[in-house]
């Protein structure tokens, strides 16, 4: 063979490769409502019987490269509402500024995407100046009649994480409900392992998550603790945060980001063991005033 035709059959095959990889991609995005629609037959069980008394299933995961916590839940919503309401870059600043963590966030339109600017931070009321800040950019991957996807990625976090990633599938199921897949999830670096050790060791020491690993004595739950029991703590709270946001959509406008604080912090008193940290008055209080922040401060 002439290195010409050496060429052209490398071209050839490189075009192959190329379309067949578009085809998939295609195949994957059309497949994409279906897939999470059988998620749903597959957890019909656990949806109907779990610890959280609601159709919600939490897992998560833990490897050398980082950590993962997914939700899986039934919510009771039309499609369209969901839709409507996560489908704004502004609606998700709303949403994980009740995340008792969250201090500020703001969209900003850069060329070619959207950023959230996301500001993290202490249980307590922080100046702006003494947080970490995390830049999400945002996307409406797939929008359909159907079917919506949304993600959050970040390159960088504090404490030397990377890679996090706030991910939302929501399909559209019989009798005015949607099914969702949240995920969220990032990587750690060495810095990042020694910073979260010391973290769970000290003041988190206490600490669990949702999963059960044993009972001791029986009917007594042993709960996840230490990384895991982290990330599934944090995967609920924003779980609960969009599920805090949808309830309080249907509300006047001028009342709905109260009505999610209050209902947000119910939510998580629901499963205090995992979730409280503060009372109910110090945290309106504080994340009044971090709205009012967001509002007015660019």
């Amino acid at each position: 063979m002439t290195s010409s035709h050496r060429i052209k059959a490398g071209l050839s095959a490189m075009l192959l490769l190329a379309a067949a990889g578009f085809a998939c991609s295609a195949v994957a995005q059309t497949d994409a409502a279906s897939t999470l629609r059988s998620k749903h037959t597959e957890l019909r069980e656990a949806l109907q019987h779990n610890q959280f008394g609601r159709p919600l299933v939490l897992v998560s995961t833990e490897t050398a490269a980082g950590l993962q916590g997914d939700i899986y839940a039934v919510l009771g919503y039309p499609f369209q509402l969901v839709t409507a309401s996560l489908s704004s870059p502004q609606h998700w600043c709303d949403m994980l500024l009740l995340h008792i963590n969250t201090k500020y966030c703001y969209p900003v339109v850069q060329p070619g995407a959207t950023v959230l600017q996301v500001n993290v931070g202490k249980k307590t009321p922080e100046l702006l100046t003494d947080t970490s800040r995390i830049e999400f950019k945002y996307q409406v991957s797939q929008s359909k009649p159907d079917y919506l996807e949304v993600d959050l990625n970040a390159e960088k976090g504090p404490l030397g994480t990377s890679n996090y990633r706030v991910a939302l599938q929501a399909v559209a199921l019989p009798g005015q409900s949607t099914f969702v897949h949240l995920r969220y999830s990032y990587a750690t670096s060495f810095a990042a392992q020694m910073a979260i050790s010391i973290y769970l060791g000290s003041v988190a020491s206490e600490k669990v998550g949702f999963t059960v690993l044993d009972a001791q004595p029986p009917g007594v739950p042993v709960l996840i603790g230490d990384a895991r029991g982290a990330v599934e703590r944090n995967t609920m709270r924003y779980f609960l945060a969009i599920d805090s946001f949808l309830a309080a959509s249907r509300a006047p406008a001028a009342a709905q980001f109260e009505q999610s604080l209050q209902t947000w912090f119910t939510a998580t008193e629901r499963y205090a063991r995992q979730l409280h940290e503060m009372e109910r008055s110090p945290y309106l209080e504080m994340k009044r005033s971090e709205y009012q922040r967001q509002q007015t401060q660019r």
